[in-house]
């Protein structure tokens, strides 16, 4: 079984949210455009509380039950299986997906005999890339839908970075053409 997952396309980081990807947005058609050839469409969400320590790394973002911690009406969520949620205590960031706090995300994906994971979603820099990272840890066929990955590029080479890193560690790098 292979699944698609969608790290954090959440309107706090979309062009006109509280920790903003310049393109973020361009990335929703892609998504909606292939959902339909996996098994699974999964997802993660930023979750956190309305104060914690990552605000002080972070601009206040994606808050527990707030507008900027939902999905963008743009995307056919309703296609979504499984959400899992992530930085949803004091002390933790939540970078990873596989640092849910709802549900172990390895567990999910063992039970349900998914051995084949494409990432998309926001930030590539940050829980993109810490996701896939630990896909692949875990031994989890890992791939990432490059034209489906946005970042926030603080620094001009952050997102090239991150791919070449993911790329390194053993992640196939894809566009949504080649699936």
């Amino acid at each position: 079984m292979r699944a698609l997952f969608i790290v954090d396309l959440q309107n706090d980081f979309l062009p006109n949210g509280a920790l903003p990807t310049p393109k973020g947005d361009i990335i929703i058609p892609v998504l909606n455009k292939i959902m339909d050839k996996f098994d699974f469409v999964l997802a993660s969400k930023d979750w956190h509380l309305e104060k914690t320590s990552h605000f002080e790394k972070w601009p206040v973002h994606c808050v527990q039950n707030s507008y900027g911690a939902e999905f963008p009406k743009e995307l056919n969520s309703e296609k979504i299986d499984k959400v899992f949620l992530k930085g949803t205590e004091d002390t933790d960031d939540g970078y990873s997906a596989f640092e849910a706090t709802n549900e172990n995300l390895t567990n999910f994906l063992r039970s349900n005999d998914i051995n084949e994971i494409y990432f998309s979603g926001l930030t590539a820099e940050y829980c993109v890339k810490q996701s896939v990272l630990d896909s692949v840890k875990n031994g989890f066929k890992t791939f990432v839908i490059k034209d489906a990955v946005e970042g926030i590029y603080q620094n001009v080479n952050d997102v090239e970075d991150a791919f070449n890193e993911m790329e390194k560690a053993g992640a196939i790098i894809l566009t949504s053409d080649e699936i």
